[in-house]
């Protein structure tokens, strides 16, 4: 007994990280146990449920154990590390570059239950004094001639300053142009020898890329090939450079890229590059395929042939081959090239002066900016495996979902903690790589899956407990083909109809809520009570509930109905039977003034209240609630008797013809009826509580119009109308006439007949001015002179 309870201490504590729980579903077996959560786990142990009962084999460890499964019938894989390779990180300057260790641990096993997460550390330090192969990519299209006569002393002045950062350095050449094809060059044979012709008789045919100087610590060589090189020219402003960089990056014997160094390659140019599907412009349509095809002349052979590499293809392989690209570019371009640093891991982007005059220190400080970042890049397959990274930067600065360090020295270390998870069970292992970018070195990571059951390898082939007709797999029956059921029992070929498992033809099989085993359901579990009957149509968790309580807790629910307790009724079970709140101090139920329901009075009597219905509300008029009784008693003679009593025993009074004298119970009481007759009667209470009344009398009636005096008034009331009507229309149109007759006599008054001159008379006779006459004229004798 006490080795059991150490073997379950130690099992619990094993997993006391591991809280939660375990939603199993309809797991049948181990596997799908194992899917079904991170904290699930299966107990194989032979015998511990009943066989309709097999979904409480899966469930948290802590509650299989405190069910009675011992702790070594568990199956409950974890997650966990196992490091193959660690050594310590190189801290200094080493002699020899080939033991230098700058990436701990090297190679470890992650085994990695989906769900789960684990976590980690990568430790990184750069090396001092590491070597570094620099590849100068240039741009000899005509563009550039300024450029390449200010490079020709590049290879001493670049050594020179490089020995300053590491005592390593080899340095190669390279150049490119065009695709040779019409129509990125003109294809005149004129044109073709000398592309440059009009304006340079010193030029070389287009080519595409021809590498001309492997990497070398001889700087002298590397000056004597640029003083040799010539320009050339094609027709369009991008070049051939994605081309030239996977040419570069692929041909790495013929590069001289070294396994243990740092790759830069310096890409210089002044235009765009063309990539992907530009080179259909010329016919080409077989897609790059990212090897090296360089001939023994050293250019590309298949620059006509072969498409431009896309931008993924060439991070694929600059990646691939730990390249870090150095964009050196003029100030139209920069932006361009920004774009395609964001893109390409480890690479960076300097200014590039219109001649190449600042390309040596644009060199250097890139490759100062290189070295100041460590970042991590992934390779392999990542597929449905999360990475999240944490960065511990200098002075322990923590950036969280980061993979890079910036401003670190040589020399000092960083941290990165990795934590992976899987999304999903896979049955396969994976590999991975993480390394920093621009370093050969990586960790090698072994992804290996916990999905699978070791107690599947100790399978009973045709176990007794399976009748023979299959393996007792985990504690459960997998049975042979045709054979089925928790213990294999059931012949497929003797299977009665699936019908049998059917409430009706259209209904779905044990009401989609069970398993049809042998002609009968077997209802699966459920997190939220019992499923049963005989086609698992009927649950105890589907009834209706009452401020949160089902049934309102006074009742059990029977197949989606509430089952009342004694004492309870209604549809909620929250309406009890009880009477005894009802009970008035007179032992009647609500002093006979209403009907105790649930528990409460219900009160029938107009006004009445209480909670036993004893007494009159304030703000009820006594006489007011008598009105039906006392206006049917008064109308006898269209209703009858009976009529009048149902009325009047409702309002729990009494109409007496005789008059008792009990003025101090009486109440004096005024109504105004239907007809607007003034309604007097007194209303009495006897000893016994019952009200009587008498004295009703009926006065102030109002008479009922006479209605040929009416219609003789509205007769003449409308024809002194009409008369009065016609007098006004009379008087105002005899103002009218007199009013137009006033005016025509005033219009007519003011004509006179004058004898004065006709001013549109124009007389008969015309006078004209002779110009040419010169005599004298006589003046012209007035009217007057002539009498």
């Amino acid at each position: 007994m006490g080795i059991e309870l150490l073997c379950l201490f130690l099992f619990l504590q094993r997993n006391i990280h591991v809280q939660g729980n375990c939603n199993s579903g309809n797991a049948m077996n181990c596997e799908d146990c194992l899917l079904s959560g991170p904290h699930c786990a299966w107990c194989f142990q032979a015998n511990f449920t009943d066989t309709s009962e097999i979904h409480i084999r899966c469930d948290t460890p802590e509650r299989l154990v405190s069910k009675g499964c011992q702790v070594n019938f568990i199956e409950y894989p974890i997650s966990k590390v196992i490091i193959h390779k660690n050594k310590p990180l190189h801290d200094g300057l080493q002699e020899n570059n080939l033991d230098v260790t700058q990436i701990s641990p090297q190679k470890l096993t992650v085994l990695l239950r989906p769900g789960n997460e684990q976590t980690i550390q990568i430790n990184v330090r750069q090396s001092e004094d590491y070597p570094v192969d620099l590849y100068y990519l240039m741009d000899l299209s005509a563009s550039m001639v300024d450029d390449l006569s200010k490079i020709k002393e590049l290879g001493s002045m670049l050594s020179k300053e490089m020995s300053k950062l590491t005592s390593n350095f080899q340095l190669g050449f390279g150049s490119f142009v065009e695709k040779p094809i019409s129509p990125f060059i003109k294809t005149v044979p004129e044109e073709i020898v000398n592309p440059c012709r009009g304006f340079s008789d010193d030029c070389s045919p287009a080519f595409g890329y021809r590498h001309i100087l492997s990497l070398t610590n001889d700087s002298e060589r590397f000056n004597e090939i640029v003083k040799k090189q010539k320009i050339s020219a094609n027709i369009d402003t991008p070049e051939a450079g994605f081309d030239a960089i996977m040419q570069a990056a692929v041909c790495k014997e013929k590069i001289g890229w070294r396994n243990m160094s740092l790759h830069l390659l310096v890409f210089v140019t002044d235009a765009d590059s063309h990539f992907g599907m530009d080179s259909k412009l010329a016919g080409i349509v077989i897609p790059n395929d990212g090897e090296c095809h360089l001939d023994h002349n050293n250019e590309y052979s298949m620059s006509t042939l072969l498409e431009y590499p896309t931008v993924g293809q060439l991070i694929d392989k600059i990646v691939q081959n730990n390249i870090l690209v150095i964009f050196a570019v003029t100030e139209k371009q920069i932006h361009l090239y920004e774009n395609y640093a964001d893109l390409i891991p480890g690479a960076t982007v300097g200014l590039l002066q219109q001649d190449s005059g600042n390309v040596l220190q644009l060199i250097i400080d890139a490759y100062k900016a290189i070295r100041s970042e460590v970042e991590l890049e992934m390779l392999g397959d990542t597929d449905g495996l999360s990475l999240a990274f944490t960065a511990i930067c200098t002075n322990g600065t923590v950036f969280p979902h980061q993979k890079k360090c910036s401003h670190v020295k040589v020399g000092e270390a960083v941290t990165f903690n990795v934590t992976l998870s899987l999304s999903a069970c896979e049955k396969s292992r994976r590999n991975i790589l993480i390394r920093p970018v621009g370093l050969s070195e990586a960790l090698e990571i072994e992804i290996q899956p916990q999905c699978s059951c070791n107690c599947q390898k100790e399978a009973e082939a045709n176990s007794s407990m399976c009748n023979r007709n299959g393996s007792l797999e985990c504690g459960v029956c997998a049975c042979n083909p045709g054979y089925m059921g928790p213990q294999c029992t059931c012949d497929e070929s003797e299977l009665p109809s699936s019908n049998s498992c059917r409430s009706s033809p259209e209904q779905s099989s044990c009401s989609g809520r069970g398993d049809c085993f042998c002609g009968q359901c077997v209802c699966h579990l459920s997190a939220y009570g019992l499923i049963y009957g005989p086609y698992c149509e009927c649950d105890n968790f589907s009834c209706v509930r009452f401020r949160g309580l089902m049934c309102g807790g006074n009742g059990d629910c029977d197949c989606s109905e509430c089952i009342c307790h004694s004492g309870w009724t209604g549809e909620y079970c929250n309406c009890t039977t009880d009477t005894e709140a009802c009970i008035s101090h007179d032992d009647t139920i609500c002093n006979g003034r209403g009907n105790c329901v649930c528990g409460k009075c219900v009160c029938s009597s107009p006004g009445v209240s209480g909670s036993t219905c004893e007494k009159y509300t304030t703000y009820v008029d006594p006489c007011g609630s008598k009105r039906s009784c006392i206006e049917c008693y008064l109308a006898t003679n269209d209703q009858s008797q009976e009529e009048c009593s149902e009325k009047c025993k409702l309002v729990d009074v009494t109409i007496s013809s005789k008059e008792v004298s009990m003025k101090d119970k009486s109440v004096q009481c005024l109504l105004q009826g239907e007809n607007e007759c003034v309604i007097t009667f007194v209303m009495e209470d006897d000893e016994q509580g019952k009200t009587t009344i008498h004295s009703i009398t009926q006065k102030d009636c109002p008479q009922p119009p006479n209605i040929p005096m009416i219609m003789l008034g509205v007769t003449i009331a409308i024809f002194l109308i009409g008369v009065v009507l016609l007098c006004i229309w009379k008087l105002f149109t005899s103002f009218q006439d007199r009013k137009e007759v006033a005016k025509f006599e005033a219009e007519r008054s003011k004509i006179r007949w004058q004898t004065g001159t006709n001013p549109l008379y124009r007389g008969s006779t015309t006078t004209f001015k002779n110009v040419t006459y010169k005599h004298k004229e006589r003046p012209t004798e007035s009217a007057t002179d002539l009498y």
